[in-house]
């Protein structure tokens, strides 16, 4: 019998968004054996999905390595693929719709498209309404899409919380990726002070950094949370999430991970793109939007959060 792949390479909160997906392929293809290929950061995260029958690493290396496409071309036919789900839609999987898995059947946002449909307009519709529109077009019925179910990605946090806090605790995410400094905002370190100040010891303050953000976390007068002097995993990171008071974060990962598990929270955007389009937000999970984040002040922040833990 032949299988389904899925592609999502990443980042983390598009493999978080890509959940629901994920699900409502496996229960349509309940009889076929569903895979998903991944970037190595998320393997083993994904790899713990009960919704997949296994994952396969994708290191993404330059196209121009040929002995490597060679490789995973040959890699990926092993496994009889006659259903391809391109959740990535990127310059890359199309490059692989060509050249690696040629005779499958691709569903993608390009086969998504209406007729006169161009993808640029495609691509400003909100992330979670183009998955939907592109598994209805290829005959998925969708339950899970947008009702993901993140209790399978979680752990008992009891002993790392109470190594950090004897008490309710407020997350904060200053980070950002390297490539995306136009989703930072500047005044973490101040709006930290603040909030320590005008809760006192009602709340703690941590922070959870990811891999290369140890050095930064540190600079926040804040508690680090770490387990034997390294980032927790993605799991204990989604169980920390679920068991905050508050969570406040750039546009990250952490950040829709909490958008998703309906926590209270707020996430600063920038111009660089809109809540709406990323699928981010909901009654708890707050937004706030402005044109230039050195413009949003920390005042600002902290009345919204003040407003949401009231």
């Amino acid at each position: 019998m032949s299988n389904i792949l899925i592609i999502k390479h990443g980042s983390l909160g598009d493999l978080i968004q890509a959940n629901g997906a994920i699900k409502d392929i496996k229960e349509f293809y309940e009889n076929r054996k569903v895979f998903l290929l991944t970037s190595n950061p998320y393997s083993i995260f994904m790899s713990e999905c009960p919704y997949l029958d296994g994952v396969i690493i994708d290191k993404r290396l330059p196209r121009w390595n040929f002995l490597y496409l060679h490789n995973l071309r040959k890699l990926l036919l092993k496994y009889n693929f006659s259903k391809v789900f391109d959740l990535q839609n990127s310059k890359r999987t199309r490059f692989y719709k060509k050249f690696i898995l040629r005779n499958a059947e691709w569903s993608s946002s390009i086969s998504t498209l209406e007729p006169g449909q161009n993808k640029k307009d495609f691509d400003k519709y909100p992330v979670l309404d183009r998955m939907e529109l592109q598994l209805k077009k290829h005959g998925i019925p969708i339950k899970y899409l947008k009702n993901i179910d993140l209790e399978w990605a979680q752990e008992d946090q009891s002993k790392i919380i109470n190594q950090y806090t004897n008490r309710d605790y407020i997350l904060i995410f200053p980070f950002c990726s390297k490539k995306h400094k136009r989703k930072k905002w500047p005044f973490f370190k101040e709006l930290i002070s603040k909030a320590r100040r005008v809760f006192k010891n009602k709340y703690s303050i941590l922070i959870v950094p990811g891999p290369g953000e140890i050095k930064e976390a540190n600079e926040f007068n804040a508690s680090v949370v770490l387990i034997n002097g390294k980032p927790v995993d993605i799991k204990m990171l989604i169980s920390l999430i679920n068991a905050s008071k508050l969570v406040v974060a750039n546009d990250t990962g952490p950040a829709h991970i909490a958008s998703h598990l309906n926590k209270k929270g707020l996430a600063l955007f920038g111009s660089h793109t809109s809540p709406e389009k990323v699928s981010i937000g909901n009654s708890n999970f707050k937004i706030i939007n402005v044109k230039n984040l050195a413009d949003l002040s920390v005042d600002t922040v902290m009345n919204k959060i003040k407003t949401i833990l009231n």
